[in-house]
């Protein structure tokens, strides 16, 4: 069941990164899992890919740009999707048995559920991060992490917690300079958003960073 799981969220994550159509296929599989499984972490996989699904038409532009979280148009995100991500996973919680996937899928809901941004509840992300590390402590869920803590503590704690994370790890760029920019060092966050880009693992993200850059780089101008 593990294994299926695993090649489960690898279909849909392809598929979120392009083709709708995969993405659903993977939902329907995972809806199909879960009526033969007694597993709460299936119903977790199943959540989170409802919760993901759902903000589906808001994360792109219509040139396929990236739209970050932050700068999503909420009233595209799909409300009975999220409803129905919502109630599997706390039916799922309920079982006291918790994973991986239901871990995540508890913090795709506190997003979901935040009316905007700033209303986000970046105190029970944080808590859920550190519940997800106890069954995923890789460098990605650690930077994911910062992120969090960046915005519930402050830029100076998030950056505290990058620092302990191999400079190496794709991504890591990206995360420094949104931490430093909220820190107020705005030249050093520039230098990082272009190394971002030069690090892109594909076209739709290198573009988003190098506009990050250039935004920062217009404002340091004006700013002298």
């Amino acid at each position: 069941v593990r294994t299926v799981m695993h090649v489960l969220y690898l279909v849909f994550n392809e598929g979120y990164s392009g083709d709708v159509d995969l993405a659903a296929e993977a939902i329907r599989l995972a809806r199909q899992l879960a009526t033969l499984v007694d597993d709460p972490e299936v119903d977790g996989l199943l959540a989170l890919m409802l919760l993901h699904h759902a903000r589906r038409r808001s994360r792109t532009r219509p040139d396929g740009g990236i739209v970050p979280l932050a700068e999503q148009d909420r009233s595209q995100w799909d409300t009975e999707l999220i409803a129905e991500g919502v109630a599997v996973v706390q039916a799922a919680l309920a079982h006291d048995r918790l994973g991986e996937y239901q871990a995540q899928a508890a913090i795709a809901a506190l997003h979901a559920d935040a009316p905007c941004f700033e209303d986000t509840d970046w105190i029970q992300i944080l808590e859920w991060y550190d519940e997800l590390l106890r069954f995923a402590d890789t460098p990605i869920i650690r930077l994911n992490r910062a992120v969090a803590l960046g915005q519930a503590d402050g830029a100076p704690a998030g950056l505290a917690a990058l620092a302990d994370i191999d400079e190496n790890i794709p991504r890591r760029d990206a995360v420094a300079a949104h931490l430093h920019e909220r820190n107020g060092d705005l030249e050093l966050a520039a230098r990082l958003y272009a190394a971002a880009a030069r690090n892109a693992p594909n076209l739709a993200e290198r573009d988003h960073q190098t506009r990050q850059a250039a935004r920062l780089n217009q404002l340091l101008r004006h700013q002298r």
